[in-house]
């Protein structure tokens, strides 16, 4: 919509103001349906305006992209109190509120068109290593084995599929799926702990902290309340 009036601005001003107009523009729809023309009349001034700040639709879409990794990093920070089923929680159910926010820059997970550019590359690289050093730090570890990082990776990709398989058809409670996202990092951390005592002693501190009406608390009322499986002969 555009504002019919024009406003002054300085540079950094304005570079800001279209930034962010590209930003809403480019997560409803991809990059390919949205001209400068339509930027320029969304943010209210002139298409030579929007040249004079930007070189071209790609410089701006790179800044965008730039803007809405910085969102998505930041969503992984979370203050390191209170249990930690809790806190991964919060994490997860910010991470699905931007997905569904964001169709449009959520596509370059799906491997779009865009994809393959180097400064959408860039972001999601950026994004993912933001999200692994904040899992880290809530775990307590400064200096993490190779099979904790198997174990968190694993885990941001399983996160990054099970929100846009869910997007797709919605099938499941939003929020059943949120929790059943942390469950599974337990369930990573379990089957790891077997072969690993780093990750043993992690996965005792994960479930020392955890109140019975936690996730990971809830995950393992769930697990009791299962019949044991016979073991095969």
């Amino acid at each position: 919509m555009t504002t019919g009036v024009r406003r002054r601005m300085g540079v950094e001003q304005r570079r800001d103001q279209l930034i962010s107009v590209a930003l809403g523009l480019f997560s409803r729809r991809s990059p390919e349906d949205v001209s400068i023309d339509e930027i320029a009349e969304t943010a209210g001034i002139s298409r030579p305006l929007v040249y004079h700040y930007f070189p071209g639709k790609q410089s701006l879409y790179e800044a965008a992209l730039r803007r809405a990794g910085d969102q998505l990093a930041a969503l992984f920070a979370e203050p390191r109190e209170g249990p930690l089923g809790a806190r991964l929680l919060r994490v997860t159910h910010r991470f699905f509120d931007f997905v569904e926010d964001h169709p449009g820059f959520t596509a370059l997970l799906r491997g779009g068109p865009a994809a393959g550019a180097a400064a959408a590359g860039a972001m999601i690289d950026g994004v993912r290593q933001a999200a692994y050093e904040q899992i880290v730090a809530h775990l307590g570890l400064t200096h993490p084995g190779p099979r904790m990082e198997l174990v968190v990776r694993s885990w941001i990709s399983l996160a990054e599929t099970t929100a846009l398989l869910w997007l797709d058809g919605r099938q499941l409670a939003r929020r059943e799926v949120e929790l059943q996202l942390v469950h599974d990092l337990a369930a990573l951390a379990a089957v790891s702990a077997a072969y690993d005592e780093e990750m043993a002693g992690v996965l005792r501190r994960m479930l020392a902290d955890e109140p019975a009406d936690g996730p990971f608390g809830d995950l393992l009322g769930r697990l009791a309340a299962l019949a044991p499986l016979p073991l095969a002969n």
